[in-house]
């Protein structure tokens, strides 16, 4: 039986792809209590990184965005391995987002809302969020963009 979240994102035409595993010293995320918190995660695709470049330079905003949903997904598939059923998410608590880009560069909150816009669209009201978005000089494996999730869970 598939829950309402899969039920969703099956209307919407997406498919979640498998947790990537983490590339160093840590875990892909961890539970307490009635949180679960995701590591950040990059706009890995078919198992590598896309979306590389410095958004304001080789990366313009609405690519950059589409980075941004691509890391939400992998939130969402992170989330899913950790519980098993999408359906035990309570509500998104915080979204950081991180943007890889030049000094000049100012919109990382129309970036970080390719992620936002997605999990409203995804979860309603349950993907509503406190976040921020923040510029950086570089991200891991040279990617547009990174998030990390805390999420209330039951």
């Amino acid at each position: 039986m598939t829950g309402k979240i899969e039920s969703r994102l099956e209307e919407l035409g997406v498919e979640l792809p498998s947790a990537a595993a983490p590339a160093a010293n840590y875990v892909p995320f961890y539970i307490s209590g009635q949180q679960l918190f995701i590591s950040g995660q990059l706009p890995f695709i078919d198992g590598g990184p896309e979306y590389k470049g410095k958004v304001g330079a080789e990366v313009d905003v609405e690519t950059a965005q589409q980075a941004a949903r691509a890391c939400a997904t992998n939130i969402l598939a992170q989330a899913k391995t950790a519980l098993g059923d999408l359906d035990r998410i309570v509500q998104f608590i915080r979204l950081g987002g991180f943007v890889n880009a030049t000094p000049d560069f100012t919109d990382h909150p129309e970036v970080i809302n390719g992620a936002s816009n997605f999990l409203v669209d995804v979860l309603g009201d349950k993907g509503r969020h406190t976040r921020f978005a923040v510029g950086v000089g570089s991200l891991p494996r040279g990617v547009a963009v990174e998030i990390d999730a805390l999420i209330a869970i039951e």
